[in-house]
Order: C-alpha cells, then sequence, then structure tokens
C-alpha cells in the first residue's frame, strides 16, 4: 500500500548518452560531463506500488475504498504502520550548512546529496526515504518543523547540518519524537570506525582497551566518535581542534567542547595535535588539513592511520604506510574505506523492522559489531572493513540491530 522511490533512469540506457549530453549551463559547446548528465532531472521519483487499471482498481486506492482504511487508522492509529508507508520510510533532512564537505551551500545547492541520501537507503538498506531541505538554519524552527512532518514518517535522518547545531537537533527531536532519529555525520561515522578499528586491533592481537588515540576535528564526526569509542571501550582518546587538543585547562571551549574535555583526554595531554601523537597507537582524520609525516613517524609502532577526509585526506596513504600497521581513508579509490553507506541503511531497516521507539547505543554497538564480523578470516591490513556493495553487509546489520532494539526494550513488534 506504499509508493517506491526509485531511481527514475534505473532502467533507461539513453539519458546519459544523448539527452543529457549538456552541461549545467545548457550549452552544447561545452565537453561531456558525466556528473550534470547523471543529475538532470534528479536521481529519484515516485512510483506507485499497486496497478490503477480501472474504475475498480481506483476505487480501492482512492475513493471510496481508501476512507474505509482511513476509518480505522482513525479509530486506532497503530494501523498507520500496516496499511500505508509510514512504517519503510524515512525523511532525510537538511538545512544544507556542512553538506559533503562543501560547507554552507544552502537548502537548494544540498539537494543532489539528499537524493544520494535517498537512494543509497533504497539500493544498500531496502528502505524508501524523501529528501527534505528546509529553508532555515534556526535550531528549534527546524525541531518543530520535522515534528510536524513526522507522522508521515517512520524515521528521521539527519544529514550535512552544522556543528554545534547538531547535536541539539538531534537531542530535542528525538525528546518529542517516538521515532528513531539518527544523524549519520556522527552516528554513522562512529560506527563505522568502531567497526574498522575492532578489527585492525584484533589482527595485531590487540584490544580497543590497549589502544590510545588521537581524533583530528572536534566537529559532528569527531565529537561522536569520541564518545562512541569510549562507551566501546578504548584506553583513552584525545581530540584536536583547530587549536590544539579539547583539555580542561583551555577557556575557550562550548558547551559541546566542555563536555568532551571532562570525558577524554585521561593522559591529560595539551597543545598541539603532532604533540599528542607521539606515541599514540591510533590516528581518525574527520577535519581536513594536513598531519606532517614527522607526526606520524612519532606514533606508537604498529599504530592505525584513519585519515578520512575527503577528498585530500590528513594523511596521504603513501606517507602513512610508511609507518602505519593498517590505513584507511574515506575514499573508494583505497582500501579500507570508511564509508557511511556500510551503516546507515542496516541501522535504520533493523529499527524500522521492529518499529524501534529510538536508535540507542546499544543498537549502534551492534551494528559496529556486525559490520566487522562480516569481514571475518578474510581479515587483512588491507581490508578491515568490508566492500560497500559487499551483499552480506545490509542483512547483517538490519539483524544485529533489530535483535538489539528487542533486548534493549525499544522495539514495539
Amino acid at each position: 500500500m506504499a509508493a517506491e522511490i526509485v531511481n527514475p533512469r534505473s532502467d533507461s540506457t539513453t539519458d546519459s548518452g544523448t539527452r543529457h549530453a549538456n552541461t549545467s549551463d545548457g550549452g552544447t559547446d561545452e565537453p561531456f560531463d558525466p556528473a550534470f548528465a547523471l543529475h538532470r532531472g534528479g536521481k529519484m521519483a515516485v512510483r506507485s506500488t499497486v496497478p490503477i487499471r480501472d474504475r475498480d482498481d481506483l476505487s480501492l486506492a482512492y475513493t471510496p475504498g481508501v476512507a474505509k482504511v482511513c476509518s480505522a487508522i482513525a479509530d486506532n492509529p497503530e494501523l498507520v504502520h500496516d496499511y500505508t508507508w509510514k512504517s519503510q520510510v524515512v525523511a532525510v533532512v537538511t538545512d544544507g550548512t556542512a553538506v559533503l564537505g562543501l560547507g554552507d551551500i544552502g537548502p537548494e545547492a544540498s539537494l543532489p546529496v539528499m537524493e544520494g541520501k535517498a537512494i543509497l537507503f533504497k539500493q544498500f538498506g531496502g528502505v524508501d526515504a524523501v529528501p527534505i531541505a528546509l529553508a532555515t538554519t534556526d535550531a528549534d524552527e527546524i525541531v518543530d518543523t520535522v515534528v510536524r512532518l513526522a507522522p508521515s514518517f517512520g524515521g528521521v535522518n539527519l544529514e550535512d547540518i552544522s556543528a554545534p547545531r547538531c547535536f541539539e537537533i538531534e537531542r530535542k527531536l528525538q525528546e518529542r519524537l517516538d521515532i528513531p532519529v539518527f544523524h549519520d555525520d556522527q552516528h554513522g561515522t562512529a560506527v563505522v570506525t568502531l567497526a574498522a578499528l575492532r578489527n585492525a586491533a584484533k589482527l595485531s592481537g590487540r584490544t580497543l582497551g590497549d589502544l590510545r588515540g588521537v581524533i583530528s576535528g572536534a566537529g559532528a564526526a569527531g565529537v561522536a566518535i569520541a564518545k562512541f569509542l569510549l562507551e566501546a571501550g578504548i584506553g583513552d582518546i584525545a581530540v584536536a581542534d583547530r587549536k590544539g587538543i579539547v583539555s580542561r585547562d583551555r577557556e575557550d571551549l562550548t558547551d559541546v567542547k566542555r563536555e568532551l574535555a571532562r570525558i577524554t583526554n585521561r593522559a591529560g595531554v595539551s597543545g598541539s595535535l603532532e604533540k599528542a601523537l607521539a606515541g599514540a597507537d591510533v590516528f581518525i582524520g574527520v577535519s581536513g588539513g594536513t598531519v606532517p609525516e614527522a607526526a606520524v613517524a612519532s606514533m606508537a609502532p604498529g599504530a592505525y592511520v584513519f585519515a578520512m577526509a575527503n577528498p585530500n585526506p590528513e594523511v596521504h596513504p603513501e606517507v602513512a604506510h610508511k609507518y602505519a600497521a593498517v590505513v584507511a581513508t574515506g575514499r573508494s579509490d583505497f582500501p579500507n574505506q570508511i564509508n557511511n553507506v556500510l551503516a546507515f541503511p542496516g541501522i535504520f531497516a533493523g529499527a524500522l523492522q521492529v518499529r524501534a521507539s529510538r536508535i540507542t547505543e546499544g543498537m549502534k554497538i551492534a551494528a559496529a559489531t556486525a559490520l566487522a564480523d562480516v569481514v571475518g578470516d578474510e581479515l587483512a591490513a588491507d581490508y578491515v572493513i568490508p566492500s560497500p556493495f559487499d551483499e552480506r553487509v545490509a542483512p547483517a546489520v538490519t539483524a544485529a540491530v533489530a535483535a538489539a532494539a528487542r533486548a534493549e526494550g525499544v522495539a514495539r513488534r
């Protein structure tokens, strides 16, 4: 009884070769650009999942038949999950302030990314998703708007909203809604990072508790990764922003960073990122910029370098491999890609499957464990995390998340 969101050109081979030969300005003299070709007209459409062939079909799908279903839902609101698309669809919400390394480019310019996110939900998790770009950057206005939209959706994926507002928006939405709210830039990144780090440690006979890590970047991803790795049991983790290590002796910290200083950096390191890397076991980059080779060389023997900035990693793999036992990036052209698509489709699929009221820390840890376990006996320095195209990933994450939701009492079926 639901509409299905699809790639409108999934069954066509003609568009990219002919109709889309023009570039963004509509001219025909420019070289062919496959990116503009693919995006022309958008990457999504809505398609009915039921036929409307004749008067009888119309009377069932719309009036008068639909009135019976509406009346039943009015009498028993829980039936909305059975007789509409609600339990199968996620709202992908942004304000366009932190878009895919491009920064604050606004809601209209964010739409190609949100469409892309939606088709990744469908392709990799079987979950329908609707892009929603909001023309406001006010946290309370965003929260109020999403709350008003929520009756149409089974979950909310917050996307590309700048820090620190993203933390407040997610918290307030989860307080006011009884459906999962998930900021993928935070938690998706954290889940995949934990999975890769667990396997890297396993490869060298260590545990998370043996490791001291340093994160470059105290935005949405950096804060979430730090908290998540602490929850998972890492020995110690320090976080650096543009001014150096986030530590208790700094007087220029935001509320979010003060809380971060309270729970991280047990070693009491202060000063620069480079200073913190001396003797560290793990580097996690989610900030951009460049880390000097000398700082990488100062890390502990057998270190792990996860330089995830795109398109330019904080440490180029050629440099990292000189000193590190395991190297990961955010790029698809190097081994060990830390890609959020490994996490969010399965996490939402599992949560929707059991009608979870929220996504808990336990559900995220279950997702990371399942993702790490997919690698299995194939574990190697250049394979600590599966490929996004590994068909085992989504089912494993979905099942683990659904089981964890039931165990933690947030499942409603």
